[in-house]
C-alpha cells in the first residue's frame, strides 16, 4: 500500500487532475487540511473512506496516521492544498515515512497562484516587460526565512512577485516593496481562488492595504505584485509567435 501525496488544487472540486480523482476514489483513508479545502473535494472519496482533518495536528501526529493506515493495508490519500511542491511540508512528511519504510508518491495539483492568475485573466510573464515569477512568503509567526531571501533582493529584479502566507502583513510589505516597484505598481489580492467565496481586490502598492483591511481578509489569500498586472497592458510581440519570424517547414 502507498501514501499518495495529492495536490488538491486551489480548492474547487473540479480543478483536481484525473489522476488525483482516481486516487481519491481508491483511497481507504484520506488526510486533508480543512482550513483551505472546499468540502466538495472530499466528495471524490468513496463512501466509507476514513476522513481525517489535519488542521489541528502536528507533523508527528499526521505521520502516525499515515503509518498506521499503511500498516493496516490501506491506500492513503494525503491531500495538500495547491501543489505539493509549494509550502506543503512534503519534505518533512516523506522523510519520516522513509524512516518507517512506508512507500509514497506525489501527484501534482493546480497551484494557488496559477488559479489566482487565471481568475485575474493575467499572464505573469509579458514579453520585454517581465520574464520571471518569484514565489515566496514572509516571516512573522512562522518558520524563519533563509539568509538572502529577503523581499528587497527579489524586488530589485522587477519580477512578478507572488506572496503566500503574507496577507496579515500586507501594509508594511506594500510600503517596503514600493521602494523598488514604485507606489503605483499594480497589485491584486485573491482570496480563496476558485472556491464559492472567492474574492478579488485590485489596486496599487499605495492603496491595497486599505482594501484588504476593509474586506477583513486574514488568511487563504495570495498577493500578486508587478507591472504585468496592469489593466489594458500594451506589450511587445513574442518572438515565438512573431509573424516576421522565419519558421522551418
Amino acid at each position: 500500500m502507498t501514501v499518495h501525496f495529492i495536490g488538491a488544487g486551489p480548492g474547487a472540486a473540479d480543478l483536481l487532475t484525473v489522476r488525483a480523482v482516481d486516487l481519491l476514489r481508491a483511497a481507504h483513508v484520506c488526510l486533508y487540511a480543512g482550513t483551505y479545502l472546499d468540502p466538495e473535494v472530499l466528495a471524490h472519496c468513496a463512501p466509507g473512506t476514513e476522513l481525517i482533518d489535519t488542521q489541528h495536528l502536528d507533523i508527528d501526529q499526521i505521520t502516525e496516521h499515515l503509518v498506521r493506515a499503511h500498516r493496516a493495508g490501506h491506500e492513503v490519500a494525503r491531500l495538500c492544498s495547491g501543489d505539493p511542491s509549494l509550502y506543503s511540508a512534503l519534505t518533512e512528511q516523506t522523510r519520516r515515512l522513509d524512516a518507517h519504510g512506508v512507500p509514497w508518491d506525489v501527484t501534482p495539483g493546480v497551484p494557488a497562484y496559477a488559479a489566482a492568475a487565471a481568475l485575474l485573466g493575467t499572464e505573469l510573464t509579458v514579453p520585454e516587460l517581465v520574464q520571471s515569477v518569484v514565489l515566496t512568503r514572509t516571516q512573522a509567526r512562522s518558520t524563519a526565512m533563509p539568509a538572502g531571501e529577503d523581499l528587497a533582493n527579489f524586488a530589485r529584479t522587477g519580477a512578478s512577485l507572488v506572496l503566500h502566507l503574507a496577507i496579515t502583513r500586507i501594509r508594511p510589505l506594500a510600503a517596503e516593496l514600493a521602494a523598488d516597484y514604485g507606489p503605483d505598481c499594480p497589485v491584486a489580492v485573491v482570496y480563496r481562488a476558485s472556491q464559492p467565496e472567492q474574492r478579488v481586490l485590485r489596486g496599487t502598492l499605495t492603496d491595497i492595504a486599505d482594501q484588504v483591511q476593509a474586506a477583513g481578509l486574514r488568511q487563504a489569500a495570495v498577493i500578486l505584485i508587478g507591472r504585468a498586472l496592469a489593466p489594458a497592458l500594451e506589450c511587445a510581440q513574442s518572438h515565438l509567435y512573431d509573424p516576421a519570424r522565419t519558421r522551418q517547414k
